[in-house]
């Protein structure tokens, strides 16, 4: 029963609100009906809505011009491209150990040094040395063109470029972030009250020291192989030959002739560990031959027939 009065009570009040919606979409006059023309303050509104908008009409161009001239006073700033620069060439030289000093030489004039260095010690025209430099990028053309016109016959130059711009900034900004955290962490460590507060906080720390001193060792290799870029120079004797990567032959012509060069090396090697061994061989034969003599001597003589049984005992 209570349920029922407040539904008819609800219904209602909802009854009354729509009537008075419906009620309110119109006005009327003290006759009671509709009117027809709108009221002074209605005028008044709409006079003032109409000087609002054209006030803002005129605001508009106004504005849009600020914006212009604010975008126009701001200064776009590009950032440093960061990149690698790697490079191989092949120099064919006269004399190959003379040439190696130059070409150090010239590396070092313009603020470089060597890196690497495999020589091999045969004579001046089968001679070869293979030297990898570290050069200042802003040095890199030019020590780049000397090394190739100053010391032979330049046979073959590869270079590359890898931008490595976004790398460089990830690194910084995961490394300031790591920075930022270790030193909320120490803050936080000064406020902790039990040991076991103090032990998580420590090993969080380590932590984060670890992965601190890797992304410093990121950005100092990132540094290093963006301020000084890498030349591989290979110097060779007159008489060497040097086979292009871009000539060599593939498919199956490629892979016997990979298979010959295999087994001629391979023969190579076992011959020369046949010439190590030979010696040894030859003076241990002698005594080789002792023991088997011995053994057979041993063999040739006659084994002792077994003694008899006893005499029996009465």
């Amino acid at each position: 029963m209570t349920r029922f009065r407040y539904g008819i009570a609800l219904t209602a009040i909802c009854a009354t609100a729509l009537l008075t919606a419906c009620g309110g979409g119109a006005s009327y006059d003290s006759g009671g009906a509709p009117a027809s023309a709108p009221s002074a303050g209605s005028q008044a509104q709409s006079a003032e809505e109409a000087q609002g908008e054209s006030s803002r009409d005129q605001a508009r161009p106004e504005k849009a011009e600020m914006s212009a001239n604010a975008a126009a006073g701001v200064e776009v700033v590009q950032q440093e491209r960061q990149v690698i620069y790697t490079s191989s060439m092949t120099v064919r030289a006269e004399r190959v150990a003379p040439t190696v000093l130059k070409a150090k030489q010239l590396v070092t004039e313009a603020g470089g040094y060597l890196s690497k260095e495999e020589s091999d010690s045969s004579a001046d025209s089968e001679a070869s040395a293979m030297l990898e430099f570290k050069i200042p990028v802003a040095k890199y053309p030019e020590v780049l063109r000397r090394l190739g016109g100053e010391l032979g016959k330049q046979l073959s130059l590869t270079q590359n470029a890898k931008d490595v711009t976004l790398k460089v900034a990830d690194v910084e900004s995961r490394l300031k972030s790591a920075q930022q955290s270790l030193e909320s962490l120490r803050a936080l460590l000064k406020r902790a009250d039990t040991i076991g507060q103090v032990l998580d906080v420590e090993r969080e720390i380590s932590t984060r020291e670890a992965d601190l001193e890797s992304l410093q060792a990121q950005q100092k290799q990132l540094a290093t192989q963006t301020s000084m870029a890498t030349l591989t120079l290979r110097l060779v004797g007159p008489v060497v030959e040097v086979t292009d990567p871009a000539d060599e032959p593939r498919g199956f012509f490629a892979g016997m002739e990979a298979g010959w060069r295999a087994l001629v090396a391979f023969t190579r090697t076992a011959l020369t560990v046949l010439g190590a061994l030979l010696p040894w061989m030859a003076a241990s034969l002698p005594l080789v031959a002792l023991v088997v003599w011995l053994v057979r001597r041993d063999r040739r003589r006659p084994t002792a027939p077994p003694a008899g049984p006893g005499p029996e005992s009465v």
